[in-house]
């Protein structure tokens, strides 16, 4: 089933793999002793009496003082990120805020190396916001995350104050404000979904867990990683310490989707396109609706008067557009996943525009709309810019959108 309730945690298979694959930074981006610890570099940020800052990309570690004489097997510090940024006192505290730290999962994939970039540029959370990304990966893909951290350091982003990377969730994870999980095993060949489900939702479980013990306890998580609802769903489980309605399952891909469709067919430019909700599930069983919204500030079936095309052509184009992009492209899509993704996060960090929402997969205790508690399942929100969102009471029904909504419920 699409939208399963799924209460009971994996069983801790990484117990072994926790102990063996800890994030090793004597292998990677051992600092030099001249850089600052993650930690000072922080309480020397908060201060507005000293003349430097200075950032540092650690890969984390223990406190124990960094040799001089690195093993064979250490990576150097890579430069820019170990050296300081000159900064007037004066300007430390009128143009620069306090550091957040973005923890991506998947990192060395397609899908991340299009968002990190977002991220660094500003794009995301603004251009007085530094930050600090925390990349997850394994270890087949750590030399792959070194490259990705070269790049990083070649871009010359000035926002981007640290660059830690790991395989160890527990490691990586720690006092993260935000947690994009994108890693996930896709379905290849002769892969069951059932199959698929098990080992994913091991991977998410265990992410769960680590969220729990050492995020920070108001940690915003974005799980991308398919099936992203039933993935959110146990990581959530597994992080009784996180408030549940702080997980996001991505749905926002859809919705651009839909909104481009609607765009077409109507012939306006996608920006004229509003109030666009997706019900469910990121999959072919989805509901993009087309009830409540809007093109041009006019309700969508007064603006396009072909109820057929609404209901079949417009509502399969949107749920098959990921198999479609894959035939023709050879791949699933990565770049406009992360644009989502940013769109996704930017919703939430900037108040929503007047009469207007997004679609996010949340989860449904106290929803207004009837739908089975204790899920996580996409509905429409709204956000006041703070991170937080509330589900939008003002939604018309009519029988084609309940009954495609309940029919979610009846995929196996």
């Amino acid at each position: 089933m699409a939208v399963a309730e799924l209460t009971s945690p994996a069983a801790s298979f990484a117990h072994n793999y926790n102990n063996a694959n800890r994030l090793r930074s004597s292998q990677l981006y051992a600092p030099s002793s001249s850089c600052l610890s993650s930690d000072h570099f922080r309480s020397r940020y908060r201060s507005t009496v000293l003349p430097r800052i200075t950032c540092s990309v650690n890969q984390v570690q223990n406190s124990a003082p960094v040799q001089v004489e690195a093993p064979k097997d250490k990576a150097e510090c890579y430069g820019v990120f170990c050296l300081t940024y000159d900064l007037k006192a004066e300007e430390e505290t009128k143009t620069w805020k306090k550091l957040i730290n973005i923890a991506v999962s998947g990192a060395a994939g397609m899908i991340s190396n299009h968002l990190l970039f977002k991220l660094a540029s500003g794009e995301v959370f603004g251009p007085d916001q530094p930050i600090a990304l925390r990349l997850l990966g394994s270890e087949r893909s750590i030399q792959a995350l070194e490259g990705v951290a070269m790049e990083l350091e070649d871009s010359l982003f000035p926002l981007l104050r640290e660059v830690n990377i790991g395989i160890d969730a527990y490691e990586v994870f720690q006092d993260a404000e935000w947690a994009l999980l994108i890693g996930a095993k896709p379905r290849g060949p002769g892969i069951e979904r059932a199959d698929l489900l098990d080992i994913n939702g091991q991977i998410f479980a265990e992410q769960g867990k680590a969220l729990n013990a050492v995020a920070s306890p108001n940690v915003k998580v974005m799980v991308v990683g398919n099936p992203c609802n039933t993935n959110a769903l146990i990581c959530l489980k597994n992080a009784p310490k996180i408030p549940a309605k702080n997980f996001h399952a991505l749905t926002r891909l859809d919705e651009n989707r839909a909104k481009c469709q609607l765009a077409l067919k109507a012939g306006v430019f996608y920006d004229k396109v509003s109030n666009v909700t997706i019900w469910g599930n990121h999959s072919t069983t989805q509901v993009p609706d087309f009830l409540n919204a809007k093109i041009d500030g006019m309700p969508v079936k007064e603006v396009i008067k072909d109820d057929k095309w609404l209901e079949h052509e417009f509502t399969e184009k949107v749920q098959k557009r990921g198999g479609a992009l894959i035939q023709k492209w050879g791949r699933s899509s990565a770049a406009s996943t992360a644009v989502s993704i940013v769109d996704a996060i930017k919703s939430l960090v900037t108040p929503t525009p007047e009469g207007d929402w997004f679609s996010s997969g949340v989860y449904t205790s106290g929803n207004p709309y009837g739908i089975a508690e204790d899920i996580v399942f996409s509905m429409p929100c709204r956000s006041k810019g703070d991170g937080d969102y509330e589900l939008v009471k003002e939604i018309q029904f009519d029988d084609y959108l309940r009954s495609r909504i309940a029919k979610v419920y009846a995929v196996p």
